[in-house]
């Protein structure tokens, strides 16, 4: 017995000695299809392919194996929908591991807001917004003057801000440092995005939607997130409607989301526990697919549409997003170490 005391006394101090890996930045996808490398890419594959990362370590708490490089590079797969803040803060309490001057940079697939921007394209968010904190009421027992059936809680019609304090979470909009969106769509707006006839169809039947025409290129603007994987012009309306009242007419709906809520609020406590810090968060969405059909069909014949723009939205998020990543390690000290303001 006294042996083994003294065995685990001997392994606790050195572990107490080992200096926890000092992180530089933090890889976020949300899915994988299979294996890592080989086969049918979720968001992950073309990381796990494509960067060099010298190990594999399992978290307590998360699902997937975390990739770490020798350059201060982490990549994970959170997995999907808001339940992604379990694995986040899994991740960000792993005495391992200093994550308290990491920047983390969420790159994943989205449905886009055709009246913002073309499949393939790519967005670096200014605000995250959540979707589910809500009253909703059938579409059809909804007052026939309402555009939809999901308002605020607390509040007695769409569009109007609660008249109750404390129903709702404080944070329904997470704001994203301004100068770090700045910088990160400056460094990637010219980057070359995958293009196709296919894609060019596709887009094509976006009559009325010049954004939605154009081919893939990279913008700002805000992500509105939800379990649910909604669709249609309603629903949109609603989307556009949700992000102007939360973030007080500033914000932009382009793409929607099942993670980035969670994403937003997970690292939201975690920089009050001191673990992280929010002002160096990036989130970035590259269009998968319309969140809407096009003129002349119906939401349901197109919730299954945009197939064809799969593959190169999972090609423009690592695109975008490798090339922020790089970005973040090459000027580490002379940008990003001090943090950008």
């Amino acid at each position: 017995m006294l042996l083994g005391l003294l065995i685990v006394a001997g392994a606790t101090a050195h572990a107490a000695d080992v200096r926890p890996v000092v992180v530089k930045v933090i890889v976020v996808t949300t899915f994988e299809v299979g294996a890592d490398t080989g086969d049918q890419p979720g968001e992950f594959q073309y990381w796990a392919e494509r960067e060099k990362w010298d190990r594999k370590v399992m978290v307590p708490g998360m699902v997937h194996p975390v990739y770490v490089s020798d350059k201060g590079e982490l990549a994970v797969v959170s997995g999907a929908t808001a339940r992604c803040a379990e694995q986040i803060i899994a991740l960000a309490v792993d005495p391992r591991f200093d994550f308290s001057h990491a920047y983390w940079v969420l790159a994943g697939i989205a449905g886009a807001n055709p009246s913002v921007a073309s499949v393939a394209s790519a967005s670096w968010a200014k605000y995250i917004i959540d979707g589910d904190i809500a009253y909703e009421i059938d579409s059809r027992e909804t007052p026939p003057e309402w555009p939809y059936g999901i308002i605020p809680i607390g509040s007695k019609k769409p569009n109007e801000l609660p008249h109750y304090v404390g129903w709702a979470p404080t944070e329904m909009a997470f704001q994203l440092n301004p100068a770090l969106v700045a910088r990160a769509y400056s460094v990637t707006k010219d980057v070359a995005l995958m293009d196709s006839p296919e894609l060019a169809s596709f887009r094509a039947t976006y009559k009325g939607y010049p954004n939605a025409l154009k081919p893939p290129f990279v913008l700002v603007g805000d992500v509105v997130g939800s379990n649910r994987y909604w669709h249609g012009a309603i629903m949109a309306h609603w989307a556009e409607d949700w992000t102007k009242i939360w973030t007080q007419g500033e914000g932009r709906f382009t793409m929607t989301a099942m993670e980035d809520h969670g994403y937003a609020a997970a690292l939201t406590e975690l920089d009050a526990m001191g673990k992280v810090d929010f002002q160096r968060v990036l989130d970035l969405r590259a269009a998968s697919n319309y969140c809407m059909p096009a003129p002349g069909e119906t939401a349901a014949d197109s919730l299954e549409a945009g197939f064809v723009s799969y593959i190169p939205a999972v090609e423009t998020a690592y695109r975008v997003g490798s090339v922020m990543v790089h970005d973040i390690l090459a000027h580490w000290d002379d940008v990003y170490a001090a943090g950008v303001k």
